[in-house]
């Protein structure tokens, strides 16, 4: 299997990880106005699974290193499995909650609380699960970007002129128990996995085979979330089974296509890990918040209309991410 041997490779696959986080959503623009969420989420949920098995069957299965797909996942043990698996269906609860939470109190509350709390809690726990990097040096660059994505919510808040000062108690809570969530599902695939990605460690998983069943965490999970979610949505009215059967195939293959964009990510991610550390990694990946900010500023024109000091506001923003990535960078 394909292992990253190189710090600068792990590192530029972290890049690219946050380059498809931070874009993966633009896919929810590009279907039709009455293709709802929780229908786009099915076909985004498979997309995550198709992306990690191709991975597998290829990457993951050709090579002199490790073990190849199918003679990891037929050897893995209970606990490993059940790691990856776990990890899978807590980010997709996660997941689920920060759109709701999106809905409820808009993206200028929602995203800086959530994926704040993410970035900080991901990295402190990935970091004692695995201390790799200087730990001054990383957490100073959390910081700093945890600081750059504060701005880059105040910025969303210049810019709505009828912006209620009530922020909602609802999606506050449920902002904060995303982030809690998203800050935990990494550790779970991470654990999952064997410690050395060029040393079979016997009952642990390959990073590809981690990928496929955290991947089926994802998919099966969906059948008890994005349900529920269907049933009884936190905004709007409920859509049923035969909703989804009735969407065309562009829609169906716009949510497949930011399912793969997003997995990705996450695979780049992994892979990267073993190099890298799982905090840096991670604390790369979520710098995504703002990559996504920059689609907004810049592809979307979301703050053409922005009132004066917003753009001032978007500069630092991105200085001080900018900043935040070279210190977690040089943390190794």
């Amino acid at each position: 299997m394909f292992i990253v041997e190189n710090y600068g490779l792990a590192i530029f696959l972290c890049v690219v990880t946050m380059i498809c986080w931070g874009s993966w959503a633009n896919t929810t623009k590009l279907t039709t106005k009455t293709w709802r969420f929780e229908l786009f989420y099915w076909d985004y949920g498979f997309g995550i699974l198709i992306a990690t098995l191709l991975l597998a069957f290829t990457l993951g299965s050709n090579g002199i290193e490790g073990r190849s797909f199918l003679e990891d996942f037929s050897q893995a043990n209970s606990e490993s499995l059940a790691s990856a698996f776990i990890g899978g269906a807590i980010f997709n609860a996660a997941n689920i909650l920060l759109v709701a939470a999106i809905a409820i109190a808009g993206m200028s509350v929602a995203f800086p609380v959530a994926i704040g709390i993410a970035l900080v809690l991901g990295v402190i726990v990935n970091y004692i699960s695995n201390p790799q990097g200087d730990p001054t040096l990383i957490f100073v660059g959390v910081a700093l970007i945890t600081l750059a994505i504060i701005l880059n919510a105040r910025a969303y808040q210049k810019m709505q002129a009828n912006l209620v000062e009530k922020v909602s108690k609802k999606g506050l809570i449920i902002s904060v128990i995303s982030g809690c969530l998203m800050g935990l599902f990494y550790k779970y695939v991470a654990s999952s996995m064997v410690t050395d990605f060029n040393i079979p460690e016997p009952g642990k998983l390959t990073p590809y085979t981690a990928l496929v069943v955290f991947a089926l965490g994802v998919v099966m999970s969906s059948f008890v979330f994005n349900t529920i979610q269907m049933k009884r949505p936190f905004v709007g009215f409920a859509v049923s089974f035969s909703d989804y059967f009735n969407g065309n195939k562009k829609d169906h293959s716009i949510g497949v296509l930011g399912g793969i964009i997003w997995s990705i990510g996450m695979s780049l991610s992994i892979l990267a890990s073993g190099k890298a550390g799982p905090a840096i990694s991670y604390g790369l990946g979520q710098g995504a918040t703002v990559v996504a900010a920059i689609w907004g500023i810049y592809i979307w024109k979301e703050f053409a209309t922005a009132p004066k000091g917003t753009k001032t506001l978007l500069n630092i923003m991105l200085l001080l991410y900018v900043a935040g990535l070279t210190m977690i960078i040089l943390s190794k």
